[in-house]
């Protein structure tokens, strides 16, 4: 699954959806317990900022009904703690992506959860590699020695702030490909950082093989 890097700070808004008012309600009903610092996922989805860069890949997990993770099929039988989206959450979120993904007043957001610390299990570790001239990423990603049912998240963060996502591993399967291929070459100013997240992983797990120097 490659993600490529594209310019979201001039989207034009088309839905009065927000995330303060509506989808951080979802999220933090549905998403949270796993995507969120010492959770079980890759990246945390508790704050806009942390979001709004996996916005599509968000959608498209949503849309697939791939997240939140739920096995049982919908609509045959009722289960208690279901953690499948209804259809009117997935109909917003995936609006609320397609419109420009609003952030909204924040004076409607809800209060964070807060969560018990996780027993024994590892939290996701982060690793950061400040790239220190301008970053050609032209060609490919490569995942290696993540563990079975392992994930791995990149992100490149610009120094004025915006965020694109390089690579999501949702879950890594044993035969899965190990060399993930950009559509189309990307660029990172001097003082970007790439930040490598993994669960159940070492974050050195994942090789952005393809970063050097822009010539």
């Amino acid at each position: 699954m490659a993600l490529a890097a594209a310019g979201q700070a001039h989207e034009p808004i088309t839905t009065k959806l927000t995330w303060t008012q509506e989808i951080s309600r979802i999220v933090y009903r549905r998403c949270v317990s796993c995507h969120r610092e010492g959770g079980q996922a890759p990246m945390s989805l508790l704050t806009y900022e942390q979001a709004r860069p996996w916005a599509k890949a968000i959608k498209e997990e949503v849309l697939e009904r791939r997240m939140p993770p739920w096995d049982a099929v919908k609509g045959f039988g009722e289960f208690r703690d279901d953690r499948s989206l209804s259809d009117v959450e997935i109909t917003w979120l995936a609006e609320w992506v397609e419109g420009g993904a609003p952030q909204g007043d924040e004076i409607y957001l809800p209060a964070v959860p807060s969560f018990e610390r996780a027993g024994a299990k590892r939290p996701p570790r982060a690793t950061k590699v400040p790239l220190t001239g301008v970053t050609r990423l032209p060609r490919d990603v490569i995942a290696v020695g993540i563990e079975p049912r392992a994930a791995v998240a990149a992100t490149a963060r610009r120094p004025d702030g915006t965020v694109a996502p390089l690579i999501w591993v949702r879950e890594r399967r044993k035969h899965a490909p190990g060399a993930y291929y950009f559509r189309e070459p990307m660029k990172l100013p001097k003082g970007a950082e790439i930040r490598v997240t993994a669960a159940d992983s070492s974050p050195a797990s994942l090789l952005i093989a393809a970063a050097r120097p822009a010539r």
